[in-house]
């Protein structure tokens, strides 16, 4: 059927198609300056959030108060909380560091925005922080050895002046369990870790070598930036149901490690209470035999023992008598002092006690049997 139309209705949609023609280019140009406009916030954010975290990771490096109480609202309860936190945080670095004889040399944050939303003050930012510590041994400063924290925050900045500030951050900070530390200092055991020498885990079997692989790859926000900062997607993140650890550790020891899964210790679209439960998982790894205890007890009673650990053996962290925490051992530093990988918070290539130096804290030492 052919249609006719009157002259005066081709005319009306003629003029109704150059309209909306008229109106989807106004829309596209509208979007592209839209579009533009974010993302040029967005990377003004980042560069703010780069800065804050260079100048405060230089202020606790240097021991700069005055340096680091400027980056922060300290009018305000959250701004002050969170300034508190850190100089606490500095403290505590500075102690651990006379403790194990080093310098740290430089201490280097990549701060990696998900997310920015505009406040009435300013801006809230959900982000990925990875951050590289260099140490050397005072008596060597030409050994330079390194570790990497990941930590995931979310954190309020507000304009002061010519700068901006922190009003608000949480995170789950690596050092929390030994924040309230009266003193690490000891010349007892400084001087025991200088003693040792460097420890050479060429000849540990294959099966350790792909843990340890494993357990590079995946772990996380310290993990290296080429893989994204990302957990392995096979597995769920346990983070949010109470910690990741365990089940990290397990992952470690069954796709890299290559231990069989049983009715006891297996994941199937989640994981048994061996497999994800830190308290759980030391109790099966201990009494199925596949893994001994090296030695248990306070830092003062284990230290020295911890030389014996080598990669792919995993340190079990106490707290009132209930494990909280699972790390899997990786490597050694320039003077053999065992480095551990872990998730929450992430940590690659970290000294074993880092973080973990609170009254109450005991540490299970342990072998895994390959």
């Amino acid at each position: 059927m052919i249609v006719i139309l009157s002259k005066k209705k081709l005319l009306i949609i003629i003029v109704a198609i150059f309209i909306i023609i008229g109106l989807f280019f106004i829309f596209k140009n509208n979007f592209d300056l839209l579009t533009l406009t974010i993302f040029n916030n967005d990377e003004n954010v980042s560069s703010i959030i780069q800065n804050i975290f260079n100048m405060r990771n230089e202020a606790i490096l240097k021991k700069d108060i005055a340096i680091l109480k400027r980056l922060y609202n300290i009018k305000i309860r959250y701004g002050i909380w969170a300034y508190e936190h850190e100089l606490k945080k500095m403290k505590y670095l500075h102690e651990w560091s006379e403790k194990q004889g080093i310098v740290f040399q430089k201490i280097r944050a990549l701060a990696k925005v998900r997310w920015v939303n505009k406040t009435k003050k300013g801006y809230k930012v959900n982000l990925i922080v990875s951050t590289k510590y260099k140490y050397y041994y005072k008596d060597k400063p030409g050994e330079v050895n390194e570790f990497r924290i990941g930590t995931y925050h979310s954190i309020d900045i507000e304009r002061k002046g010519e700068n901006w500030v922190i009003t608000r951050e949480w995170y789950t900070d690596p050092f929390a369990d030994s924040l309230h530390i009266d003193s690490l200092k000891s010349s007892e055991i400084t001087q025991f870790i200088m003693n040792q020498n460097k420890r050479d885990f060429s000849n540990i079997s294959n099966r350790r070598k792909r843990a340890v692989k494993y357990a590079d790859r995946y772990c996380g926000a310290a993990a290296d930036e080429k893989y994204g900062f990302k957990y392995n997607k096979k597995y769920k993140n346990y983070n949010p149901l109470g910690g990741d650890c365990a089940n990290f550790a397990s992952q470690i020891l069954y796709e890299g490690g290559k231990f069989k899964q049983n009715n006891v210790w297996k994941y199937h679209k989640g994981g048994s209470k061996a497999w994800v439960n830190a308290h759980a998982f030391k109790n099966y790894m201990i009494y199925s035999k596949r893994a001994s205890k090296i030695a248990y007890g306070t830092y003062e009673q284990v230290y020295k023992l911890s030389y014996k650990l080598l990669p792919g053996d995993f340190i079990a962290y106490e707290k009132k008598g209930r494990v909280i925490h699972i790390s899997v051992v990786t490597g050694a530093d320039s003077r053999g002092y065992a480095y551990v990988h872990s998730h929450n918070t992430d940590r690659y290539r970290v000294p074993w006690d880092l973080g973990w130096n609170d009254r109450g804290i005991k540490f299970w030492l342990v072998r895994v049997h390959y």
